[in-house]
């Protein structure tokens, strides 16, 4: 059984991990706790880590059993073929979300410049640096093509 990355509709990963859930399918929606600022209000709530994106793990005989889910658009190809999401990949997004970073140190960065990460659970890879904004620095994950966003 292999992970796959799963498009869905926008704002439908959550209930589209729910359905598939009940389908039998293994799926993982990472959720990451937001505080959005209201004129009046703060407010925690809950959103996906990745906007549209859905991981399975599935027989490639069953890859098509997802498609009975409403929300669900595509898989996230790779070179003609739906892309295959290893299980070190998923288990390092799991542990990302367990750790908060404490530092972030950029220095002498222009956007594009590649990096390598020296802790955290994505130790040792590489990311290409997007820009930084305020105590966010915004970087690219070269192997996943997923956006980090790290706060000092």
């Amino acid at each position: 059984m292999n992970w796959f990355a799963l498009y869905t509709k926008p704002r439908n990963e959550k209930k589209v991990a729910e359905q598939l859930e009940k389908l039998g399918v293994e799926v993982y929606c990472p959720i990451v706790a937001v505080v959005k600022q209201w004129s009046d209000r703060k407010k925690t709530i809950q959103q996906p880590l990745f906007n549209s994106y859905v991981f399975v793990r599935l027989e490639e005989k069953e890859r098509d059993k997802v498609f009975q889910v409403p929300g669900v658009v595509r898989y996230l190809f790779w070179l003609g073929k739906p892309a295959i999401v290893r299980d070190q990949e998923v288990k390092n997004i799991k542990e990302l979300l367990l750790e908060s970073y404490k530092e972030v140190v950029v220095t002498g960065l222009v956007p594009g410049s590649k990096v390598t990460l020296d802790e955290g659970v994505f130790k040792g890879q590489t990311a290409t640096y997007i820009e930084k904004k305020g105590n966010k620095t915004i970087l690219v994950l070269d192997s996943l093509g997923m956006t980090l966003i790290l706060e000092r």
